[in-house]
Formats: C-alpha cells, sequence, structure tokens
C-alpha cells in the first residue's frame, strides 16, 4: 500500500512541476499557432480598482500619464471601492480630463470592476493594479496584437522589482515568475496563455463578462475570451512592475485569497475544462491552476509514504532525507526572513515552495468551506519580515 502510494503522488508530483513545462515548452516549439501583430493605437479604457490606496495611486497616475501612447486614445478609470484614506481627493486633485475617479460606496473589486467597465468608453478595456507600474511603452507593446481579429485577449509580463532588503519569499517569487514567464511565451505560442496577471492585461471591451463576486477577477476576465473562441495571448514586452509582499505574512495572505479565489474562478469557468471543446487549453488549465494548487496533498502522500517505506529500504530513506532537507531549508528560508542568508537562491526556492504550498492547504480549505473572499485592506506598508 505504501509504495503504491509513493508511486501515484511521484507520478502526480513529476507531472506537475517537470513533464507539463517540458510539454508545454515542446508543444509551442513543434505546433507553432504565430499570431499577427503591429503598431495600432485603439481607443483604450485603463481600468484601476482602488481601495485605500492614498500611498501609491499619485504614482501610479504619475507613470500612466507619461506612458508613449497618444493621449486622446486614453481613458484612465479609477474606481474608488469606498476608500476613506483620501485616494479620491489625491485623483480629483489631478484634474486631467483623461482621469475619471468613480467614487463608489464598499462594493469589492468585482463590482468596483464592474462599474468602471460600465463607464469606460474604449475599444480596448486595459486592466491594473495600484501598485503597478508600467515601462513606457507598455501600453503601445500590450495592444499590438489586437491587430489579429481572432486574439481576444492580451496578458502582460508583470515583474518584481529587486529591493536589497528582499527576504526569502521576494527572491524566491522572481525565480517562480522566470518560469512563468517562459512558459507564458511557449503557451503563447501554441495557442492560449492559462489567465492573465492583474496588474497589466487587456481585453476587447466588447468580449467583457461582468466579475462574479469571490472570484480572482484577471481570471475571470482574461479566459471570458478563450470561452467566446478568442486567443489569450502573450506580450512578453508590455512590461509592469511590482514590489513583492513587504512580509512574510502579507505574501502568505495574498496567496491564501489569490488561490481562494483562483480555485473558485475555475469552478465559475469549468466549461474551460472540457477537452473535447477546448482542447489542448483544458490539459493546460487543469494542470496549472488545479493540480499546482493541490499539490501538497500528493507531497504530503509523498513524505509520509517514503518515511514509512525508508525502514526497509535504503532507496525510500534517501528519498525521505531528501524531502526532509527540502522542507528544512524552507523553514530556515521562512525564519530568516530578511537575513543575507536567506537571499541565496539555495534557501530561498525552498522557502518560497513552502510558503506557496502551505497556502495552497488554506485556500482549499476556504473553497470546502465555502468562503468567499470578496473584500480585503491593501498591506503595502508594513516592515519587510
Amino acid at each position: 500500500m505504501s509504495r503504491a502510494l509513493f508511486a501515484g503522488a511521484a507520478g502526480l508530483v513529476a507531472y506537475t512541476y517537470v513533464g507539463f513545462p517540458i510539454l508545454v515548452l515542446v508543444r509551442g516549439r513543434l505546433r507553432p499557432r504565430p499570431h499577427a501583430s503591429g503598431p495600432i493605437t485603439p481607443s483604450v479604457s485603463l481600468v484601476i480598482a482602488a481601495r485605500n490606496e492614498a500611498g501609491s495611486i499619485g504614482s501610479k497616475l504619475d507613470n500612466l500619464l507619461a506612458l508613449d501612447y497618444p493621449p486622446d486614445q486614453l481613458q484612465i478609470i479609477i474606481a474608488s471601492d469606498g476608500s476613506d484614506d483620501g485616494t479620491d481627493d489625491l485623483v480629483r486633485a489631478r484634474g486631467d480630463e483623461h482621469i475619471r475617479l468613480l467614487s463608489l460606496p464598499r462594493l469589492g473589486k468585482a463590482g468596483a470592476l464592474n462599474a468602471a467597465v460600465g463607464a469606460a468608453s474604449g475599444e480596448i478595456l486595459v486592466f491594473s493594479d495600484a501598485n503597478s507600474l508600467y515601462a513606457p511603452d507598455a501600453l503601445r507593446a500590450l495592444v499590438a496584437p489586437f491587430a489579429d481579429a481572432k486574439v481576444g485577449g492580451v496578458a502582460g509580463d508583470q515583474r518584481y522589482a529587486a529591493d536589497a532588503q528582499d527576504g526569502a519569499v521576494a527572491v524566491g517569487e522572481r525565480g517562480y515568475w522566470d518560469l512563468d514567464r517562459a512558459l507564458k511565451r511557449a503557451e503563447s505560442a501554441g495557442g492560449n496563455v492559462i489567465s492573465a496577471t492583474g496588474a497589466i492585461y487587456a481585453i476587447r471591451a466588447s468580449l467583457f463578462r461582468e466579475v462574479p463576486r469571490g472570484v480572482t477577477d484577471d481570471f475571470a476576465t482574461s479566459t471570458a475570451v478563450i470561452a467566446q473562441g478568442y486567443r489569450l495571448v502573450f506580450a512578453p514586452d508590455a512590461i509592469a512592475y511590482e514590489a513583492v509582499g513587504p512580509s512574510r505574512s502579507v505574501e502568505f495572505d495574498r496567496k491564501v485569497r489569490v488561490m481562494t479565489r483562483g480555485l473558485n474562478a475555475v469552478v465559475a469557468r469549468r466549461e474551460l475544462l472540457d477537452p473535447r471543446r477546448h482542447g489542448f487549453y483544458s490539459l493546460q488549465l487543469v494542470s496549472h491552476k488545479v493540480l499546482r494548487r493541490l499539490m501538497a496533498v500528493p507531497l504530503a502522500a509523498l513524505a509520509l509514504s517514503a518515511a514509512a517505506l525508508g525502514r526497509r529500504s535504503p532507496l525510500f530513506r534517501a528519498a525521505a532525507i531528501a524531502q526532509g532537507a527540502l522542507y528544512g531549508v524552507g523553514a530556515v528560508g521562512l525564519l530568516l526572513a530578511g537575513h543575507p542568508l536567506a537571499r541565496l537562491r539555495v534557501v530561498a526556492l525552498p522557502a518560497y515552495f513552502c510558503l506557496v504550498n502551505l497556502a495552497s492547504l488554506r485556500a482549499v480549505w476556504n473553497v470546502m468551506r465555502r468562503r468567499d473572499i470578496d473584500r480585503w485592506e491593501p498591506r503595502r506598508n508594513e516592515d519587510r519580515a
């Protein structure tokens, strides 16, 4: 029984972390589906749902107004979700004709985004976060693939800015996104990226569907494009920079929130899991958004079965020791926080791996309890730890 459990768990872990990425990379090479791209400048409504973002909204507006994009083609909509920290006053003080403030009661992010889109006039909807800063040419790069009529959505490239004070989680996060960026390139080359990141993505306004409560809005909005028969592609030159959570507790809470809402979003978009309608994309979705977020379960089974079998076999004993070492180093990385040792990749990557899988367990528990996370407070200014 223990051997069967070990073999099954090892197979799931190996497929999810190794087999699936290789499959995506190879498929992108062997079965490319190129799309057109061109120097177009359609009318754009750039939408931001903001909740108590007084500390970052000024820099965000400065950044957007300085973008290399025709000003008469850009509308900026700030949907203030019941902010009570002066966010609304800071936006009003701009007095810029291209900026529109929607001062809303507390609705939650989904409600704020739906209201903002209702006020949008652009042919293309661009979504961003209040704490993400765009590269000067990011908007031009983001809309360029819309020159292809079959492209309904474009995912940009979110990057985490480096900081000398970063701890293990921040270093591990950047390492993960390096891999994710390579996978997005391959997914896009072969058809569709799985979904977009909320920092920078765009869709045709005609394809927007109301964001349901309790789901990851960027996933729900970007995958609606695929559900309607259009492509969702990756624009690697459309870059947005963002800081990692200022402490491991903030980052842990963020990941729990994102994973909980993400799993709820997969349930809401479950029609995309049907390979008869959506082909290889269905395999991408279940592998990346379901299996990866449930990996804590087979990882635990792998560790327990290896420990049980290790008393009789040197091979399984070595497997148990290797897993113990991985989790031990990860725990040290999390405990050391901002210590220079924790910033070494050999420590940072296991620390990030442990944090993500602990967060996934909490997220699965939330989904099982049917706990929605529709409203939360931003935590951007806590000390790094």
